[in-house]
């Protein structure tokens, strides 16, 4: 595990933190992460956290391919593994310097423009009313909305400021501003 560089901007960061504060608590889980893909690297690099570990591990880095996260960014693929005991993506050794090992992983690509740009995963889901197959399928729409939330800051970021219309404006304005940490 490495140190952190960042890659989200603050913006970017609370858009994802929210994402995963509502997966873990749509899943009943003990956490939920998103790491993104360093472009430069190809190192997944945590860039929001919530439950176990979500103190200290924005910004940190894991060489790519590294365990289950690593293997659904090479693959474009999502992955349940109910007994990590069990899988051979799993990496244990990774897993324990985070300080939480799980028992189970359920993770989902991020895409933009067809390439996978992050991974979303929900880790010791609730055994609730688990239904395999529509969990896999919900946090693949959650994967999207934070993929499309992240190009759609990225593009609004990226237009020239003299090209933007009154409504994108307005629209990067209102996201910036729901996203906002709370005040009070």
């Amino acid at each position: 595990m490495m140190k952190p560089v960042d890659t989200a901007t603050p913006t970017e960061r609370r858009l994802l933190q929210s994402i995963v504060e509502v997966a873990r608590h749509v899943f009943g889980a003990a956490a939920s992460s998103i790491f993104l893909v360093d472009p430069g690297s190809g190192d997944l690099v945590f860039e929001a956290v919530a439950g176990e570990g979500d103190g200290q591990l924005v910004g940190t880095r894991f060489p790519a391919g590294t365990g289950i996260a690593g293997w659904v960014a090479a693959s474009g693929q999502s992955m349940l593994v109910d007994d990590l005991r069990e899988s051979r993506h799993f990496s244990g050794e990774a897993a324990a310097s985070t300080g939480y090992v799980p028992d189970s992983i359920m993770a989902a690509p991020l895409f933009s423009d067809d390439e996978c740009v992050g991974v979303l995963e929900v880790l010791d889901r609730g055994t609730d009313g688990v239904r395999e197959m529509a969990d896999v399928e919900l946090l693949g729409l959650l994967a999207d909305q934070a993929a499309i939330g992240l190009e759609l800051l990225t593009r609004l970021r990226a237009a020239d400021p003299g090209n933007r219309s009154d409504k994108a404006l307005r629209l990067l304005e209102m996201a910036e501003s729901l996203l906002a940490p709370s005040h009070g």
